[in-house]
């Protein structure tokens, strides 16, 4: 059986999807839609060329019609969303009245929970809705079911990820490989953890949660802090049944008092303030001065880490289950690490919405997607997994 899939934003993540999709989805056609019919074009032709056929078409899409977007949806048979975070409730209206399956690379946890609200119109639709997808959450949160689905009562799990450069350049050892707002939205506010059995928020960029873990060479040490977004919708889900559950991000050295630095200047803040006259956001500023400072330039090497480690009980035995994920640049396809590991969780998991490997309705990955069959998919796409199991 073959499928017809769909990228809605055909920048660096988007492509990567549609890639994946075309390449293990059973793919008869890949739709790369984009505002910028230039954008879509040039997508498209990368992933036919990669793949040697003509496997992806480009077409224009205002992803803010929903009459254009709705009709282009019909066409298809699973889609991720890459566009902005906050347009992904009314896409997965748009998804729903269409009755196309979607994965989207999320980014902000309240609209998720918005989407979740739409499942019973999902379910009715018939199709299956997977938010916030991509590296962390999204891949992260499916290494976590998958580190818990191998022990049979788990107490504590907690997970270290981040992207960054392979050869970090002062002053800022940091590249951008998505949009600079994403970035800002996960520093700044609370992260949501469960502590105690309970659900908590924990303020982003705490000394106090600060520390430095050591990676295998050539990484060496590294940051680890507490930003947003990073656990997604599992503190809900597991509230009562995980004794502890938190995330970190990894940055290199320094990193964590250049930003602690923005923040407490208020340059985050999105609250216009008056400067000689004129009404100026804070963040709005900064992302125009640091962006074009630390976005990726082409070919620009990087790897992706993510670090998972549940502890709790097998066979009536305390234990410790450790999954930890290095991915880097690769030259042959020319895919970052951050494209890799985010547009091809939110393509694994469209072909799963598509092939009927997860349930109708609307549905966070950790409910959603079998643990076990998406392990299996990473293998078959290459990623490297390092896995340890010590009894204690």
């Amino acid at each position: 059986m073959s499928y017809v899939y769909a990228v809605l934003g055909s920048g660096r993540q988007g492509t990567a999807a549609a890639y994946d999709m075309a390449r293990f989805g059973e793919a008869k056609q890949v739709l790369l839609a984009d505002l910028d019919p230039k954008v879509a074009e040039k997508s498209a032709a990368r992933v036919n060329l990669l793949l040697d056929r003509e496997v992806a078409h480009a077409c224009r899409v205002d992803v803010t019609e929903p009459q254009q977007l709705e009709a282009m949806l019909r066409e298809v048979d699973g889609f991720v969303s890459a566009v902005p975070y906050w347009l992904n409730p009314r896409i997965t209206t748009a998804a729903i009245r269409a009755r196309a399956s979607m994965t989207d690379l999320g980014g902000n946890t309240e609209l998720v929970r918005q989407q979740l609200l739409q499942s019973p119109q999902a379910e009715e639709a018939g199709i299956a809705v997977i938010p916030d997808c991509g590296q962390v959450p999204g891949m992260g949160t499916s290494l976590m079911t998958y580190c818990m689905s191998k022990l049979d009562r788990t107490d504590e799990i907690i997970m270290w990820d981040g992207g960054n450069p392979a050869e970090p350049k002062p002053p800022f050892n940091y590249i951008l490989t998505f949009n600079i707002a994403g970035l800002t939205n996960e520093y700044y506010g609370v992260a949501h953890f469960i502590r105690g059995g309970k659900h908590v928020e924990v303020p982003t960029f705490l000394e106090e949660d600060y520390e430095t873990i050591e990676l295998p060479d050539p990484i060496g040490e590294m940051e680890a802090f507490v930003a947003g977004g990073g656990t997604s919708t599992m503190p809900w889900t597991f509230e009562g049944k995980l004794q502890t559950l938190w995330n970190k991000t990894l940055r290199w050295p320094g990193h964590f008092a250049q930003w602690k630095a923005y923040m407490d200047a208020g340059l985050l803040e999105e609250r216009p303030i008056e400067v000689d006259g004129l009404k100026v956001s804070p963040r709005q500023l900064l992302h125009r001065l640091l962006e074009p400072k630390i976005k990726a330039g082409p070919g620009e090497p990087d790897f992706v880490v993510v670090r998972v480690v549940a502890r709790g009980v097998k066979h009536g035995k305390p234990c410790q289950m450790l999954v930890e994920l290095i991915d880097r640049y690769d030259p042959d396809t020319g895919f970052t690490a951050m494209e890799r590991t985010t547009g091809w969780d939110a393509a694994i998991k469209a072909i799963m919405t598509v092939q009927g490997d997860t349930p109708r309705g609307v549905h966070p990955a950790e409910i959603a997607v079998p643990p076990g069959l998406y392990v299996e998919e990473l293998r078959r796409r290459g990623f490297a997994l390092r896995e340890s199991f010590d009894a204690r």
